[in-house]
């Protein structure tokens, strides 16, 4: 439960909470923390735009090629989910410009998905009609049809890896795209190549997401500097790039480490 009323007790005995809370604010201990619920505190994560958008930010930067947005801009806030012990928004959009096109990003963690095959995916809205694309699948819909043309299906691999049928700990279809990213990087470090996951390309991703939080918080755009890595014209907004460590942990600098 996230609600603010359960108690937050002690950490078990097999935790040190100090290590695991690391340079972070050592909030009081509560129960949903560990193993999984972190992530609802901003002070451990980047809300859920740092959980699920960028994981579709990734999928539609690769699928048009995509660098990195030249401006960010996101609202939200917790609008609904008042009563709970979490502080990441339950309600945000995010919009980040590039200079082929705006991607959007929405999310609410209440109510009904306005398409319950896609809750988490990507819309491509084109000329010809329109992709919904996520883990569930894909469809295309050609423009002014209501039934798809082209549709697929999540590559499953039970029969060479049954076990991925009885997996407790991740969705159905994690197993094999992991296991396809692996294969991919181990393939790529033979042959020197660059994977399709490579790691210039989560920072972009991350990065961007990163940037909408703090469009959020700030209460205004943000035009980022790729080639710096700063924001431009806000020194505000930039003293925020950096989170300020818990003593006695240092932020790692090129200086330091």
């Amino acid at each position: 439960s996230r609600d603010a009323s359960v108690a937050s007790g002690m950490p078990p005995e097999n935790l040190d909470y100090e290590m695991w809370t690391g340079p972070a604010p050592k909030l009081p201990y509560h129960k949903i923390m560990h193993p999984r619920s972190w992530r609802a505190f901003m002070e451990f994560s980047n809300g859920i735009v740092g959980d699920m958008c960028v994981h579709m930010l990734d999928m539609t930067r690769w699928m048009l090629d995509l660098g990195w947005p030249r401006r960010i801009s996101s609202v939200g806030g917790v609008f609904i989910d008042k009563k709970s012990v979490a502080n990441i928004s339950d309600t945000q959009t995010a919009t980040f410009e590039f200079p082929e096109l705006n991607v959007v990003w929405t999310h609410r963690s209440w109510g009904e998905s306005p398409d319950p095959k896609y809750p988490w995916g990507a819309f491509f809205y084109g000329e010809k009609g329109t992709l919904k694309a996520g883990v569930n699948g894909y469809d295309f819909y050609p423009r002014g049809k209501t039934q798809s043309t082209l549709k697929g299906e999540p590559l499953f691999e039970y029969e060479k890896f049954p076990e991925d049928k009885t997996e407790k700990d991740l969705e159905k279809h994690v197993a094999s795209a992991v296991r396809w990213h692996m294969q991919d990087l181990l393939k790529n470090i033979e042959s020197r190549g660059k994977p399709v996951a490579d790691i210039e390309e989560g920072h972009i991703s991350s990065t961007s997401c990163i940037l909408a939080n703090l469009s959020m918080q700030l209460g205004r755009s943000i035009e980022w500097d790729a080639r710096r890595g700063r924001i431009k014209s806000d020194e505000e907004a930039n003293n925020l790039l950096e989170r300020p460590y818990r003593a006695p942990w240092t932020h790692p600098t090129v200086a330091n480490i």
